[in-house]
């Protein structure tokens, strides 16, 4: 993956340094509701997806849906770039981690940019935090058991810098594409908050009961990959990513399927618990966004 071509963003926190904000062991998962009624939500082994806070109502954002036309070639005022990202263990290479993290961002507001343009729209990029151990968000506080997630309270991405290590290790995806699916998934649905989506999600959420709710959320997640499939299409367009490094983002979708988790976790799987998508799902939408590059066909709410 010549991820060295990315332009690399400026929205992005370091906060692995001990910055404001971060600290080790801090609590997750309390929350007062309306009567006092404490939830606790721990949820295990749950990953690339949102923070459980956001299914308690604390969603945001404006805009409409987009509207885009069919296109196999790169969005208009979309091109490659020409920096050359440092290799690991070369002089000067620092921390790769957000090195690769700060260029797929930037990768994907470009494509994003473009596309939110062709409907008449401005995209407002998130920022993206990278932390160590724990940090607070405004959807509450995050620690590395979480995985990644997105905060729609403060359109910002979280990532603990050590979940690349786990997607080799813990879940059998390696490959740099494998990681870069991991961002460019949450920024899936930082394009949801900001079409709206996770309004109308929400208002479905609250008058769903725990099964409806279930299905919801799974569709939701599959959207995201989807996009992230989208914004991959261009990378694959201008020949960044190879049929090696599909590959590698499609098993890294598959590992963090439902059913592939609970068969790591519990030894037994139940489809009415899933609330990201199975292991088929989830690597099926990412392949669609990745073949059409049209975020029109990533509506997973009217697929049955």
């Amino acid at each position: 993956m010549r991820w060295g071509d990315y332009r690399r963003s400026e929205n992005v926190e370091d906060r692995t340094g001990g910055m404001p904000g971060g600290g080790g062991g801090l609590p997750f998962g309390g929350m007062r509701l309306g009567g006092g009624a404490l939830i606790i939500l721990v949820i295990v082994g749950m990953l690339f997806g949102i923070n459980p806070f956001e299914m308690l109502g604390m969603l945001g954002g404006d805009g409409g849906a987009i509207q885009v036309p069919p296109s196999q070639t790169a969005p208009p005022g979309y091109g490659p770039q020409q920096q050359t990202a440092p290799q690991p263990g070369a002089p000067g290479a620092g921390d790769v981690n957000k090195d690769f993290s700060t260029a797929v961002l930037g990768d994907t507001e470009d494509v994003w940019s473009a596309i939110f343009k062709q409907s008449g729209q401005r995209y407002e990029p998130p920022k993206l935090v990278l932390y160590r151990g724990a940090t607070r968000s405004a959807c509450g506080g995050a620690n590395a058991a979480v995985g990644p997630f997105y905060c729609p309270a403060d359109r910002d991405l979280y990532l603990d810098t050590s979940f690349f290590n786990q997607l080799k290790s813990r879940f059998g995806a390696p490959g740099e594409f494998a990681q870069a699916y991991v961002i460019a998934h949450e920024v899936g649905h930082h394009v949801q908050n900001l079409q709206g989506t996770m309004r109308q999600f929400d208002a479905q959420m609250q008058r769903s009961d725990e099964r409806s709710a279930n299905a919801l959320s799974v569709r939701l997640e599959l959207q995201a990959d989807c996009y992230a499939g989208v914004w991959g299409f261009y990378s694959q367009k201008r020949n960044i990513i190879d049929a090696k490094d599909i590959e590698s983002g499609l098993r890294a979708a598959a590992a963090v399927g439902d059913d592939e988790i609970q068969k790591r976790t519990t030894g037994h799987v139940v489809p009415e618990s899933f609330t990201h998508g199975s292991a088929e799902q989830r690597a099926r939408w990412f392949r669609t966004g990745l073949q059409s590059g049209d975020p029109r066909d990533c509506n997973t709410f009217a697929a049955r």
